[in-house]
């Protein structure tokens, strides 16, 4: 009985140190940025879904699984917008989410880095990447960029486009 009372309190404190919060879709970003022809080209995506499990105190206890909807991908020119929905660039509609699952939480104060995988038309890769946090209200903001090589998730063949874009990130949370 005691064995099961002390299992009891380890979970619920567990469960204690670690908030679950939900992205704010109206006060987060995903931006992007990609050369084209030698001059940048700047994009967005919205559509964001997922729990975050978060304490500044014990970061290596916390967990991201959030995703961006593919298909709502901006980058002013409904013409291209259209392109990289098709199957050679986003396949939009095989692959209509792009998703973050961490693995590993490490830092302390307001500066943390995260690991895990980014999904992209179904192939994923590790990244990892530092990120800045600030509490607000009822939650926090992660900010931080990272940058990829498009064609590690098969997005785009031979173009005038770079290979490597950066990926900016606001993501304000609120808890659940």
């Amino acid at each position: 009985m005691k064995k099961s009372f002390l299992f009891f309190l380890f979970f619920a404190a567990a469960k204690i140190t670690s908030a679950q919060y939900k992205p704010v879709e109206k006060e987060s970003s995903l931006k992007f940025t990609i050369e084209n022809f030698g001059f940048d080209v700047h994009g967005s995506f919205s559509g964001f879904q997922g729990s975050i499990n978060f304490d500044p105190q014990n970061p290596s206890a916390g967990s991201f699984d959030v995703t961006v909807d593919a298909a709502t991908i901006n980058t002013d020119n409904s013409l291209r917008d259209k392109h990289l929905k098709e199957e050679s660039y986003f396949d939009v509609a095989n692959y209509p989410r792009i998703h973050f699952l961490s693995t590993k939480i490490a830092g302390k104060g307001s500066v943390f880095t995260l690991y895990g995988h980014l999904t992209i038309k179904g192939k994923s890769k590790d990244i990892s990447f530092p990120f800045t946090v600030a509490a607000v209200d009822d939650g926090y903001v992660f900010k931080g960029s990272f940058k990829i090589n498009r064609k590690d998730f098969g997005v785009g063949g031979t173009s005038t486009i770079s290979n490597e874009l950066e990926v900016v990130l606001t993501v304000r949370v609120a808890k659940v």
